[in-house]
């Protein structure tokens, strides 16, 4: 069942809530009421009212109507920290047939808008010389994964195509749930939750480590994320002619490739040595766990030798990643 409440109680309850830290921020979105214009003009109305009236100082995210106008959504951004457009699926053929009332291009027509006017407001005015606020949090989308036959190859073309059309910060995966009497086009079961968690990890790479989405399931044989494993993980085990790495010497790009490594550890390996050179036990002060980096890496005093290209390397490795995460 749907709840609708008025503005007031929007912009009353959301101010009752920060007020006691209950919450940091609100997170805006509903379904057309009576028109895309009318129910997105009454949510920008609430944020407003929180910025201006209420001095409302907190994260406002506003999920906006696609169908709604051009000075509707301008107005959102001047008072909204990050603004959203849903893809809904994955490709448009599933839009089509398990949401056909949602139109792929109308809202591939908005995210580009959207693109324009926050590179518009991004350019210094003639006039005070400083960017005019709009959206500094830029825009997001949402995908539901699961709903459809897409795999998780298809999917994360998807989220590069949108990285690369639209600037997004984020893609949003959101693992199908099944209702009660839905259409019998929709499957029965949920997908594992694990799958969504995989998809996140895989965008990570891509947004964050330098992969290419071709190249994380490149060699793969059904274009589905491994769920035992990590993709970083899965991709050094696919490709270990690129391993081991000299820890002393490789660059950031290959120190980032290594299963195990973060991005925070690769800057603390880069920093110390620059003074040392590291052993094993020192890279495995600044990670979580040195299960994964053995196989992969050369350090002072270490080599992996055959482990690197030992045939039952996955299991052993997964087996010592979930034994880990039960302490």
């Amino acid at each position: 069942r749907r709840a609708r409440f008025t503005i007031d109680e929007v912009v009353k309850l959301t101010m009752d809530f920060y007020r006691r830290n209950y919450i940091e921020g609100l997170f805006l979105s509903s379904g057309v009421i009576r028109s895309p214009d009318e129910t997105m003009g009454e949510m920008v109305e609430v944020a407003r009212r929180l910025r201006l009236e209420e001095k409302f100082s907190g994260y406002i995210h506003l999920k906006t109507i696609p169908e709604s106008s051009a000075e509707l959504i301008e107005k959102a951004g001047l008072y909204a920290d990050r603004l959203s457009i849903n893809v809904e699926l994955p490709t448009d053929e599933g839009v089509k047939r398990l949401a056909p009332e949602k139109k792929p291009e109308t809202i591939r027509l908005s995210m580009a808008r959207l693109r324009q006017k926050m590179e518009e407001k991004a350019e210094p005015t003639l006039k005070t010389k400083k960017r005019e606020r709009f959206a500094p949090g830029g825009q997001s989308t949402q995908m539901i994964i699961g709903a459809d036959k897409t795999s998780d190859d298809g999917i994360l073309h998807t989220s590069a195509r949108l990285y690369g059309s639209y600037h997004l910060r984020r893609v949003y995966y959101s693992a199908f749930s099944p209702i009660p009497d839905s259409s019998s086009s929709l499957p029965l079961l949920k997908p594992p939750l694990m799958r969504e968690h995989r998809l996140y990890q895989a965008d990570w790479l891509m947004r964050f480590y330098g992969f290419s989405q071709p190249e994380i399931l490149a060699g793969s044989s059904d274009g589905m994320l491994d769920l035992a494993i990590d993709p970083k993980l899965a991709w050094a085990l696919r490709n270990r002619g690129q391993f081991p790495v000299d820890i002393n010497r490789a660059d950031r790009e290959a120190l980032l490739r290594v299963p195990g490594l973060g991005t925070k550890v690769v800057a603390k390996i880069l920093e110390t040595r620059r003074h040392r050179r590291m052993r094993l036990e020192d890279v495995g002060r600044v990670c979580q766990s040195i299960a994964k980096l053995r196989p992969f890496i050369i350090a002072e005093g270490w080599s992996p030798g055959a482990l690197t290209d030992k045939a039952g390397l996955r299991d052993k490795i997964a087996h010592s990643c979930e034994q880990l995460s039960l302490f």
